[in-house]
C-alpha cells in the first residue's frame, strides 16, 4: 500500500515551481488550473523528490456546473501517491491537455473520458471514440445526456 502525500505539501512544492498553477488542495489532493495541467504533471513526474512515474487511473465526474478530471499518481520508487484534480467549466467543448506524452497508460483512459463524458484532450495522438461508434450523438455519462429512445 502506498503512503498518500499531504495535498498541502505537494501544493507548496508545485507552487514554488509553477506559482499560479494550484487553485486549492485538501488532505490528499491538489487542484490545478486546466491550462497548467501538463506542466504540473511533468513537474510531478520529473521532480527527483516526488518521482510520480506511474499513472494508476484517470476518471471524470460531471457536477453539472463543471467537469472534474481526477488523476491518481504513484511513485513506485518512493511508494507514495497523490491525487491531482482539475476542472473544466464549459459544457460546450471541455478541453484539457493530454498527459499521454508523460504516461502511455493515459491513452485509453483519456479516450474513455472523451467518449463517455465529452472532455477532449489536446495533443492526444489518437483521440477517437473507444466504446461507442463514430457518429454516435452525445456522451452518455453526462448528467444532461438525452437518450434517443
Amino acid at each position: 500500500m502506498t503512503t498518500p502525500l499531504s495535498g498541502q505539501d505537494v501544493a507548496r512544492q508545485i507552487g514554488e515551481h509553477l506559482p499560479d498553477a494550484v487553485t486549492d488542495f485538501d488532505e490528499t489532493a491538489v487542484f490545478v488550473k486546466g491550462e497548467a495541467l501538463l506542466e504540473v504533471a511533468r513537474f510531478l513526474k520529473e521532480n527527483p523528490e516526488l518521482g510520480f512515474d506511474y499513472l494508476a487511473a484517470i476518471t471524470a465526474v460531471d457536477f453539472f456546473e463543471h467537469f472534474e478530471v481526477i488523476y491518481h499518481l504513484t511513485s513506485i520508487k518512493y511508494n507514495h501517491s497523490i491525487v491531482l484534480k482539475t476542472r473544466c467549466y464549459t459544457r460546450e467543448s471541455p478541453t484539457l491537455p493530454s498527459v499521454v506524452s508523460l504516461w502511455r497508460g493515459a491513452d485509453l483512459q483519456e479516450r474513455d473520458i472523451y467518449d463517455l463524458m465529452g472532455v477532449a484532450f489536446e495533443g492526444h495522438p489518437n483521440l477517437k471514440r473507444i466504446f461507442l461508434w463514430e457518429g454516435f450523438q452525445g456522451h452518455p455519462l453526462r448528467k444532461d445526456y438525452q437518450s434517443a429512445t
